[in-house]
């Protein structure tokens, strides 16, 4: 497969979009931003931005004519339209086509209240795997990749403290024994993970690629944050996954807010299961990559920073 060198993007504003771009940008390649007319986000200087309602499928395969790969990172409510992209970019003769996953990818683990979620992303999953089937053997024809990247570990930090770290109030809740370790990937790891594919088209072709920037549990982050806030007393308490289980069901089955939050603190938690454990060191996508592993007290750090802005 010949070099890839531009890029449109969905979603560069995003939580995970803007870092993607910025790494993108600092890498050297080309970029384009696809941004809804209606959108008040901001982009770096420099960057061409083209405004196309994401539904309008006919004015995507226009956009997108002359790009070598397209990088979909919209949020939630986008999510409709991640099909329409997918058909857009085939039509317009796009080579790589990241799909919108970083997070768990299909994750047999997961608990059943999360398969509709889960349904609703592998519409364009499935579309992008059929339009790879279908330009199987020509050259620079259509291909996929998927970039799992389990929790998004220094960003959730700092936005959820349902995850058991109150950073603003130096507050923390750990979840039964604090043992139960799981994987992340910061968002500097999921920048370079799309770099990576990117730079590595062959190797990353019609597959979901894992990677990882560090493999914690509760307890080392609790004490990582001890030791970086050391002239501040963090208040602890404990509590259990089931009762996060428990919290989680009753609200769903209610039609609440919150259950998301607290299913998934029961799979990244949950004694001696391993559901968020997305690959070893070894078993990882990572140094084909250059994902780099980060220590505890990193991620600690860029929490507390994004936690402070």
């Amino acid at each position: 497969m010949s070099t890839i060198k531009k890029v449109a993007i969905f979603g560069a504003a995003g939580n995970f979009g803007a870092p993607i771009t910025s790494a993108l940008t600092s890498a050297g390649f080309d970029v384009t931003v696809i941004s809804r007319p209606s959108s008040a986000s901001a982009f770096p200087t420099g960057l061409s931005v083209v405004r196309i309602e994401y539904t309008d499928v006919d004015a995507l395969v226009t956009a997108l004519a002359g790009q070598d790969a397209v990088v979909c990172v919209v949020g939630p409510g986008a999510i409709g339209a991640a099909k329409g992209m997918v058909d857009a970019a085939a039509r317009a003769g796009v080579r790589r086509y990241i799909i919108n996953d970083f997070g768990w990818g299909i994750n047999e683990n997961s608990l059943p209240e999360f398969k509709p979620l889960g349904e609703s992303r592998q519409v364009a999953w499935n579309c992008a795997k059929e339009y790879a089937q279908r330009y199987e053997g020509k050259e620079n024809g259509f291909t996929w990749t998927g970039i799992t990247i389990g929790n998004p570990i220094d960003w959730a930090l700092a936005k959820f403290p349902r995850m058991g770290f109150n950073v603003a109030e130096r507050h923390a809740t750990i979840y039964d024994a604090g043992t139960e370790e799981f994987t992340g990937t910061t968002l500097e790891g999921i920048g370079q993970s799309v770099v990576g594919v990117l730079q590595h088209p062959a190797e990353t072709a019609n597959r979901f690629v894992k990677v990882r920037s560090i493999q914690v549990s509760q307890n080392a982050l609790l004490a990582a944050f001890q030791k970086a806030t050391k002239e501040e007393k963090w208040v602890v308490e404990r509590s259990t996954t089931q009762k996060t289980l428990e919290d989680g069901r009753e609200k769903h089955a209610q039609g609440l807010n919150g259950w998301v939050l607290d299913l998934l603190v029961f799979q990244l938690y949950a004694p001696g299961e391993a559901r968020c454990i997305v690959a070893s060191r070894e078993d990882s996508d990572s140094s084909l990559l250059g994902v780099r592993e980060e220590s505890v007290e990193e991620v600690v750090e860029k929490a507390l920073g994004r936690a402070r802005t």
